[in-house]
């Protein structure tokens, strides 16, 4: 739901903030997450240490940079819709798969495709320009505009009644299927939706942050912190991702960590979505967690799946997709990614 973004240039450039629906640093400080799936949060999270040492400068939302006039969005899968805008095709920085929709920013514009049952993809007009990041939820979107949220979709749970402290401020958002998350310039976070509760550890000092399907993710000093539901250890936070961590993402029932560029995974394995495989065990820029899937950019610009596979989405099309993949991100049955399509296929 989320995904992770790269920034590419002479030798192989680095992490470039998130910056779709759950994270985004501010130029001081916390870091972007991405969007989620339906009840799970789609959330990858590049700190702004972690991208400041990439790119020489301070991460935040405010400065993603942009990437080549080439980078348009692949979606796959069976949940892959079909009617991409016009528009996507060139010129993304970010994109958010949701339950049965997605977005995609594009200069400052937030562009929406999919199912419009409960008005998911109509994006308010404030969100035409000069929006930050970007993220979807189940049926729902969020978008960050000069430090304040904006909601659309279903509301059903309240997840588009934002509380008044979401109206400025904002460094980071993250959503999942019925509740979100923001991060506020002085490090607190705050949920609503169906779950509004927020422990002592996360109201000051958190980097990024990341909304899975009843239960959340954030990233303080290095170390992984969680709560909400554990019915299958998705709130267990391993020791390995207690410190040292640079990004996080958090699916419906489980959870992800980027450490020294390998992917930790704990919770629900009923897919294998945290049996990471060899290949997201080295050289991994970003992460995303989808509903029962992951993706993973590596360095080289190449794109790891794995999980529920049953409509395909665990599978990398290859070809179109063969990189260099600038931004990915893992919906509810589905993918998308950014690419340059017209890099011909090596293998």
């Amino acid at each position: 739901m989320a995904a992770g973004y790269r920034r590419w240039g002479k030798g192989a450039a680095a992490v470039a903030a998130v910056a779709v629906v759950g994270a985004g640093a501010a130029s001081s400080g916390p870091a972007v997450v991405l969007n989620a799936p339906p009840s799970k949060s789609a959330n990858t999270v590049v700190t702004a240490q972690a991208q400041a040492q990439a790119t020489g400068s301070a991460a935040g939302a405010a400065n993603v940079p942009q990437l080549t006039a080439a980078g348009g969005i692949y979606q796959w899968g069976t949940r892959g819709m079909q009617g991409l805008p016009a528009a996507t095709t060139s010129g993304l920085s970010a994109v958010s798969a949701g339950g049965l929709f997605g977005l995609a920013l594009k200069s400052g514009a937030v562009l929406a495709w999919g199912d419009n049952n409960f008005g998911e993809s109509e994006v308010p007009a404030d969100l035409s320009s000069g929006t930050a990041q970007i993220a979807a939820g189940w049926l729902h979107g969020l978008g960050l505009k000069n430090g304040k949220v904006y909601a659309w979709g279903n509301d059903w749970y309240g997840q588009t009644e934002l509380p008044a402290s979401v109206a400025s401020g904002v460094t980071a958002i993250s959503s999942s299927a019925v509740h979100s998350l923001a991060l506020l310039r002085n490090g607190q976070v705050v949920s609503w939706g169906s779950r509004t509760d927020v422990p002592g550890f996360a109201e000051s000092g958190v980097d990024a942050i990341s909304a899975g399907g009843d239960h959340n993710l954030v990233l303080k000093a290095g170390a992984v912190l969680a709560w909400g539901s554990n019915t299958f250890g998705q709130t267990t936070v391993p020791a390995a991702a207690q410190s040292g961590v640079t990004a996080i993402s958090a699916g419906y029932e489980h959870s992800l960590a980027l450490k020294d560029g390998g992917v930790i995974a704990w919770g629900h394995d009923n897919y294998g979505q945290t049996d990471v495989p060899a290949a997201a065990k080295t050289g991994v820029v970003a992460i995303d967690a989808g509903w029962n899937h992951n993706l993973a950019i590596k360095a080289d610009g190449s794109l790891v799946a794995w999980g529920n596979n049953s409509y395909s989405q665990a599978t990398v099309p290859k070809p179109p997709v063969c990189g260099p993949v600038t931004g990915a991100s893992a919906g509810y049955e589905f993918g998308l990614v950014i690419t340059d399509r017209s890099v011909p296929c090596r293998h």
